[in-house]
């Protein structure tokens, strides 16, 4: 446990910090999930509709580091690939 002021402040912080990144990522993980349902579906229409939103959620969520730019880029990539195949 942490005994020094400095190291109990940023226990508080990391805690707050940790509760955002989850909201973000499950935004993220909602995103892409709505999207393949799309795809699924074969509603090419819909999905490109989405795909700008889905690329700025993305995009939000590798700037703040909670994944990669790299892995953003793929999934974009991916998904961009499946819609074009419909």
């Amino acid at each position: 446990m942490a005994n020094t002021k400095s190291a109990i402040k940023r226990i508080r912080r990391i805690s707050k910090q940790t509760a955002v990144n989850k909201a973000r990522k499950s935004r993220y993980k909602i995103a892409l999930k709505k999207m393949n349902v799309l795809i699924e579906n074969k509603k090419k229409s819909e999905a490109l509709k989405f795909l700008p939103k889905l690329n700025s959620e993305l995009m939000k969520i590798a700037k703040t580091g909670i994944i990669k730019k790299q892995n953003a880029s793929r999934n974009v990539s991916r998904i961009t690939k499946k819609i074009s195949s419909l």
